[in-house]
């Protein structure tokens, strides 16, 4: 019986020639992540353990994302309790304000993940990995913990989906429209417990970044992880950033998948999630006009220069619209810098945005970008649960850069193929 790609990766880092779905097994970890809300839970654990060190101190990564720069004295120790934790480990990869950027975003340029890895962060969204041909997962910060002590970690390994890819983008759709497509065909639990492989002639369409929001989101099926089939645009990347020496896993031929489902890329059209689930996914004939209070254009899953790239695109010579806050998050201090550069940040405060430091602050309800009671944001994140950025009585759609942006200048929900008058 043929593998998967995540079930070779597994079957490798667990020693054994095979692995089957379902098997429980304990496999070596090339990497082990956490956040300043996580690590320190996962710290705290750690001293039961009566570790003097961690496992492999070149291994082991935090970065201060989620509440920093510190918003409140909280959020303070919680940095400081890392801070001195990695000090005191002498952990290699730690990431402060002014060196880090929101976590997902930051590890691939660091190029601290490469193809064939196995890699665990107390942080749901790490299953981001996928995109370079890596097995990358979330787990809870006891888990860390055990991760951080002794380099190993329990799985069970996961059955398989297998997104079959052809066809090539429009204009003004990315990755984040086939996500969020994809989740709106197979539901929140599509995926539960499963690994989403992405394969086909169409992967050769998707840019880096496409391929990392899509892995990022994931988990919004429920997946265990999400992965792509390593080609030559995934080795570039992982060679540009200065990565390890890449392993490739392909899956075997008579490779066992739960199902396979075909997504012609060329069939996409930009689409939005709407409240308070991401499978809610519409497409602009599905709806009318939804005036909005705040845009959201950053995080792990759209905050690279290539989002920012589009939304300035749409956003030159025009101005935001009345009443509506529009806050651009470049996902590291790399891509803030390069975006500087390249007059991006000009185009956004000149139209009435704002651009932060990196942070992951608004998209968790966290700082930023909190929403009130009855507000709606369009917002370029992974989540729009009740609550998830700020009042339980505000409202987020989830949305490409393109749509974001479009929606930024006319105070509406907006297709960017309107504002741009693009041809179908």
């Amino acid at each position: 019986m043929g593998m998967t790609m995540t079930q070779k990766i597994l079957a490798s880092h667990a020693g054994f020639e095979t692995v089957q779905a379902g098997q429980l097994i304990l496999a070596s970890l090339d990497l082990v992540l956490g956040n300043d809300i996580t690590s320190p839970v996962a710290i705290k654990e750690f001293a039961k353990l009566n570790k003097e060190k961690v496992f492999d101190k070149d291994k082991v990564t935090m970065v201060m994302d989620h509440f920093a720069p510190n918003k409140d004295i909280k959020a303070a120790e919680q940095c400081k309790m890392c801070r001195d934790f990695c000090g005191e480990k002498e952990v290699t990869h730690f990431y402060d304000v002014g060196k880090m950027g929101i976590e997902h975003a930051l590890l691939p340029e660091k190029g601290l993940v490469t193809s064939g890895n196995v890699v665990i962060g107390a942080d749901s969204h790490t299953c981001t990995y996928g995109a370079l041909g890596a097995f990358s997962t979330g787990i809870g910060s006891t888990d860390m913990a055990c991760g951080m002590a002794i380099g190993k970690a329990w799985f069970k390994v996961p059955s398989a989906i297998k997104f079959n890819l052809t066809g090539k983008l429009r204009k003004y759709v990315s990755g984040k429209d086939v996500i969020l497509h994809i989740i709106g065909k197979i539901g929140v639990d599509g995926a539960l417990y499963r690994s989403m492989e992405f394969t086909g002639e169409g992967l050769a369409s998707l840019s880096m970044a496409d391929r990392l929001c899509i892995a990022n989101m994931a988990i919004e099926a429920g997946a265990k992880n999400g992965i792509f089939e390593v080609d030559d645009i995934t080795l570039e990347y992982v060679k540009a950033h200065g990565a390890k020496e890449p392993v490739v896993y392909k899956a075997d031929e008579d490779a066992v998948y739960d199902e396979v489902i075909d997504i012609n890329l060329s069939e996409i059209e930009p689409t939005v999630s709407f409240p308070h689930l991401p499978e809610n996914a519409k497409t602009f004939d599905q709806f009318g006009d939804i005036e909005i209070n705040q845009v959201v254009i950053g995080s792990c899953t759209n905050g690279r220069l290539e989002d920012l790239q589009e939304a300035a695109e749409i956003m030159k010579g025009k101005q935001c619209a009345k009443g509506v806050r529009v806050i651009v998050i470049p996902a590291t201090q790399q891509i803030y810098l390069d975006a500087m550069e390249q007059g991006l940040l000009k185009i956004f405060i000149e139209s009435g945005a704002v651009v932060s430091t990196p942070t992951c602050g608004p998209c968790l309800g966290g700082h930023m970008g909190i929403l009130t009671k009855g507000e709606r944001a369009v917002a370029t994140t992974n989540r729009n649960f009740v609550g998830r950025m700020g009042h339980v009585e505000s409202e987020v759609y989830l949305a490409s850069p393109a749509v974001a942006a479009a929606s930024a200048i006319t105070g509406k929900i907006s297709s960017p193929w309107e504002v741009m008058s693009y041809e179908i």
